[in-house]
């Protein structure tokens, strides 16, 4: 069974009510056919998120950003990012970092139910990246649920777990981002803005996808296998 065989389920007690646009376009976006996780990092795309949020609690934070960058065969695409700024996110449009200003934006006035079908238009089927995976995931299925009324199940890659398996000679921490970024020399040029630590967490991605090829974890699915592999030692210690 592959990982998204199980993507979209729908929330029964959801109060989401689509109109017949919308309901296309997440039609349409289920119809997409599934990536191939047997296809080496240097021939698929990944998508990485980051979200900014009201709180540290995940099942209570007020959504403010959502930003994704898309690295494509081991490069990041400039072109191929997307950002919803929300209208309390305390920014205007466009304020994020510079890197990938070419990013798709939604406007802050757009309702969030069409942000978050841009959101899927974007991510297509391609892994999902992030770091500290477990939290922006659940951010992201609770929006998900309560805007869309459905739960999406993505196949998620976080950098949090994999990170410390590829380079054990760093002592950075398992959820410590900015141990990570000083140790590899990158700068998140406005830190703790979604789309300028997207384009930092894509450029960790990329060190991670070259170092875990050259160690025969050349594909999205050996690299889940791997973080899994260590998420069950974790819990066995």
């Amino acid at each position: 069974m592959n990982w998204f065989s199980r993507f979209l389920r729908p929330v029964h007690d959801a109060g989401a009510a689509l109109d017949a646009r919308q309901e296309q376009l997440l039609a349409d976006w289920w119809q997409l056919p599934d990536a191939d996780q047997r296809r080496s990092h240097y021939r698929s795309r990944y998508v990485v998120i980051d979200v900014a949020v009201s709180s540290g609690d995940a099942h209570a934070a007020r959504l403010l950003a959502i930003a994704a960058v898309a690295v494509v065969d081991g490069h990041i695409a400039f072109q191929d990012a997307w950002q919803l700024l929300l209208p309390d996110a305390g920014q205007a449009p466009g304020a994020a970092a510079s890197p990938p200003a070419t990013a798709t934006e939604v406007p802050a006035d757009s309702p969030m139910v069409d942000g978050l079908l841009s959101f899927l238009g974007f991510v297509g089927k391609s892994p999902v990246v992030a770091h500290n995976a477990r939290f922006i995931r659940r951010v992201m299925q609770r929006a998900l649920a309560e805007y869309l009324g459905v739960r999406l199940r993505l196949p998620w890659l976080d950098l949090a777990w994999i990170l410390p398996d590829l380079f054990r000679e760093v002592d950075a921490g398992p959820e410590r981002l900015d141990a990570w970024l000083e140790h590899f020399g990158i700068a998140s040029i406005k830190r703790h803005d979604a789309l300028s630590d997207a384009f930092a967490t894509a450029q960790l991605l990329q060190i991670a996808l070259a170092h875990a090829a050259s160690k025969g974890f050349d594909t999205p699915a050996s690299l889940r296998e791997l973080e899994k592999a260590r998420r069950h030692l974790h819990q066995s210690a």
